[in-house]
């Protein structure tokens, strides 16, 4: 199990940096305009894509009520991705510090922002932050292609491990 979160945490970090360099060239008009999605806008996604990685890590880290990261956020888009960049290689480090696969198996309880309570194995949450990513990549992807960005490198797995 430890081997395969490693392969997804390092992928994870690699992913975002491609598509975060894509998007550190565009200018703010780019980044706000409105195009339909989960979130309105390729700075809306980035900064649910950061909120996410983050509120997981310090569940991971059991902090009993994480900080939505884009909450009182006041910094510019590029500081948005490069806090994101950061959270993203403490999930890949949470992921090396973990001595042996019995620690992904242990049981985490934590509280949604709804305050409803689960309780979920350690290996699977990190499998659910991979894959949330993953997806929302994915939207800014297309959103970029909206956007008139037409050189945007691939992000897939499969590209990571070649």
């Amino acid at each position: 199990m430890k081997e395969t979160l490693l392969q997804y945490a390092g992928y994870n970090v690699w992913a975002n940096k491609r598509i975060i360099e894509v998007m550190m060239k565009l200018d703010a008009a780019q980044l706000n305009k409105e195009i339909v999605s989960s979130f309105p806008s390729l700075q809306k996604t980035v900064s649910h894509i950061w909120s996410a990685e983050f509120t997981w890590l310090q569940r991971l880290q059991l902090a009993e009520q994480p900080i939505w990261a884009e909450d009182g956020f006041q910094g510019d888009f590029k500081e948005a991705c490069v806090r994101w960049q950061e959270v993203s290689f403490q999930l890949q480090e949470f992921v090396t510090r973990q001595f042996n696969d019995a620690a992904f198996d242990h049981v985490l309880q934590y509280y949604t922002r709804k305050s409803q309570p689960y309780k979920n194995k350690v290996g699977d949450v990190l499998l659910h932050v991979f894959n949330h990513s993953t997806f929302h990549r994915g939207q800014l992807i297309t959103m970029l292609r909206q956007a008139g960005v037409t050189n945007i490198p691939p992000t897939d797995f499969i590209a990571y491990l070649r």
